[in-house]
């Protein structure tokens, strides 16, 4: 065996291993460490199907596409004070047993309608609490209101969702065209397009 041959393969080993632990889910079941909260594979896979019921697939990326059920998981592991982290996992755990009692079955094992169905009814009886045509209950954490645990979850993600999405590159780049002010300059402009109040 010649020299090169063996430096090739060694360079090989040297990158396996190097790219080895990024491959490898850590101990909390997700492919993100968190620090502070402990999430099953399970509980990630809902929260994936979760963000997907709120931001499907159609003509453009949905949820699952951009991962941005990893961008939730991360916002709720470092923005969220230690108080409201234990309210969303309890609340989790509380939509887990809503679903299987209700369904006999898990959340991502639902079709679509269904779990359209299960998110459109915890925000139809936020409504219907209310008294009014929107919720009066968002789960906001800098207020740090008091908020049933179910809430709490549900409001957390579909918000943190929603916000993952607006500032994700596809949506930056793709859906709007971001400019820094004062934008483009247009050295020409005829004064007969302007438009006066």
């Amino acid at each position: 065996m010649d020299r090169r041959t063996v430096i090739k393969k060694l360079a090989l080993i040297i990158g396996g291993a190097a790219l080895l632990p990024s491959c490898i889910k850590n101990s909390g079941g997700t492919y993100i460490p968190l620090k502070h909260i402990t999430v099953t594979a399970d509980q990630e896979k809902m929260i994936g199907d979760i963000c997907e019921t709120i931001i499907p697939k159609t003509n453009i990326p949905g949820a699952k596409d951009l991962n941005l059920h990893v961008f939730v998981l991360k916002m709720l592991d470092d923005c969220y004070n230690k108080k409201d982290q234990q309210a969303i996992m309890r609340g989790m755990d509380e939509f887990t047993v809503m679903v299987q009692k209700k369904y006999n079955q898990s959340f991502s094992d639902l079709d679509v309608k269904d779990r359209e169905a299960v998110l459109n009814g915890i925000e139809n009886s936020q409504k219907k609490a209310a008294g009014a045509k929107t919720p009066a209950r968002r789960f906001r954490p800098q207020k740090n209101l008091q908020v049933p645990p179910l809430d709490a979850f549900y409001w957390a993600m579909k918000q943190q969702t929603i916000f993952a999405y607006t500032t994700s590159q596809f949506f930056m780049t793709k859906q709007i065209v971001y400019e820094l002010v004062p934008g483009r300059y247009h050295a020409h402009f005829p004064v007969k397009n302007l438009k006066t109040v």
